[in-house]
């Protein structure tokens, strides 16, 4: 028996297979494109395997497969699946309810639904997580133990799951723009465009962990490096009158529109 399965890896599910590939070698990946699940296996010194043999050997076992292809692979091996009292479904499929997961794989499944970003591939994702009612907090417990490497795993009433994934999922390609706008105006300015790219790279990355080491609000960061007559306080005045703050919560509330409309399609 091995603790976790990975159906699918695709960025995503690769991603998350090489996080917890980290915490324990007790894993199996399978794909679609066989070739292509045994080489990642090979590069993280895990096994490769298929659908069914997860399905019956794995404890914790990740869909990560389009939310268009769900049904299917379910279907596939719900049979395998209904046999068993001690597996837990982990799905991370955009859209798909914990009750429609249930439905489709036939059964009463232990179930944590899950939200990853991108940033999952160098351990500093966020990972929004909600888990089905029957879920043990042993097995919990257990979960997040080996998820660590992820990066920060937040846990999220499943009702939630579309409003946050608008900011942890969307948000990435929002502070990607941000970056990009930052370093054109280096570049602007006389810098050379690869260092000034690594400039904005490196302030948001510092700028973030600052926050996030104290208790100290954005509002009271910003003051901290504003000086009365200075040149930081300008750049603030610009983005004030151009309404940063606002264009930005208005892309966090066309994205969370989007995800509503997406799951009820």
């Amino acid at each position: 028996m091995k603790d976790f399965g990975f159906i699918g890896t695709g960025n995503m599910g690769g991603a998350l297979a090489t996080a917890v590939s980290k915490s324990t070698k007790s894993v199996l990946l399978a794909d679609h494109f066989a070739e292509k699940a045994a080489e990642l296996a090979s590069k993280l010194g895990v096994q490769s395997a298929d659908n069914l043999t997860i399905a019956r050997e794995c404890r914790y076992i990740f869909l990560g497969v389009k939310p268009q292809m769900m049904a299917d692979m379910l279907s596939s091996v719900a049979d395998i699946l209904n046999q068993r009292d001690d597996v837990v479904l982990v799905t991370m499929a955009a859209g798909l309810s914990i009750e429609t997961i249930r439905k489709m794989a036939g059964g009463n499944f232990r179930i944590i639904r899950i939200m990853p970003n991108t940033p999952v591939l160098v351990g500093e994702g966020e990972v929004l997580y909600s888990p089905a009612e029957n879920v043990s907090g042993n097995e919990l417990e257990f979960f997040i133990e080996n998820m660590k490497y992820a990066g920060q795993l937040t846990k999220i009433d499943e009702s939630l799951m579309d409003a946050g994934c608008s900011v942890s999922g969307c948000g990435p390609a929002f502070v990607y723009m941000f970056i990009k706008g930052l370093a054109q105006g280096g570049v602007d300015c006389g810098i050379d465009k690869e260092t000034s790219l690594s400039l904005a790279a490196q302030t948001v990355i510092g700028a973030a962990k600052l926050l996030m080491s104290g208790d100290d609000n954005p509002d009271t960061l910003i003051k901290n490096v504003c000086s009365p007559g200075g040149s930081t306080i300008e750049g603030v005045k610009a983005l004030e009158q151009s309404g940063l703050e606002t264009i930005v919560e208005n892309a966090v509330k066309a994205a969370y529109k989007r995800n509503i409309e997406l799951g009820k399609a």
